[in-house]
């Protein structure tokens, strides 16, 4: 039997790996990450659909925390967060769940895109422009949102989301700029970590949330 001695076999690397080797990567390069640990990064990729895009809808203009509370009240009303129950459920019972007006309709409105032919785990094989792009035609969700569902959702490794506050704080703070700096200026700033501006962002957010004493909190879970 013939044997091939040279075949080497490539396994799949998995998203939260390359973003944590892309992490130490930059905390040995760039002095701004100095005494960091990549290790212990909460490092997480939900997966493509329905539920994730929900829990990114609810984490809008909230911390942290209230998203995971909010996104837990909908689990244990509906079990699987899917298009169906989402439109199932009354108003009082999205209210109790977290859901601003604005925000139910958003919700309301996905699970209708999604019923109506929108396929988030096709969407998941196009490139991120293209995510983006078929994102934000639907109500509710900007651009911030979208990216958050590359970063979170589908574990892109270069995504740097300038719209958050939080990260425009962090590169602030991190660079001991005068002023916050504007979208433009932070993803202008965020350039320098290309390809491994995701990395860049789970770093920042970190170091953001351990100035506060809030180092143990996930951006979003």
């Amino acid at each position: 039997m013939r044997r091939d001695r040279h075949r080497v076999r490539h396994r799949r690397v998995k998203p939260e790996t390359r973003i944590r080797r892309d992490a130490a990567v930059l905390v040995a390069e760039d002095r701004r990450f100095s005494g960091m640990d990549a290790a212990a990064l909460p490092i997480e990729v939900w997966g493509p659909g329905f539920g994730p895009l929900i829990h990114l809808i609810l984490g809008q203009q909230v911390s942290i925390e209230a998203a995971d509370a909010m996104y837990g009240n909908l689990q244990r009303s509906l079990g699987t967060v899917t298009p169906e129950g989402v439109l199932g459920l009354d108003e009082d019972t999205m209210r109790r769940c977290g859901f601003s007006r604005m925000k139910a309709e958003y919700a309301r409105g996905l699970a209708d895109a999604c019923l109506d032919g929108l396929d988030l785990d096709a969407l998941a094989t196009q490139p991120d422009a293209e995510v983006v792009d078929a994102l934000v035609e639907l109500r509710g969700i900007g651009r911030w949102t979208a990216e958050c569902y590359l970063l979170f959702c589908l574990g892109r490794r270069d995504v740097f989301p300038v719209g958050d506050l939080a990260l425009r704080i962090g590169v602030q703070e991190i660079g001991g700029l005068p002023t916050q700096p504007t979208e433009r200026e932070t993803g202008e700033h965020a350039e320098v970590w290309a390809p491994r501006r995701t990395a860049a962002a789970y770093l920042v957010w970190q170091g953001y949330l351990e100035r506060r004493g809030r180092g143990a909190s996930v951006p979003y879970r």
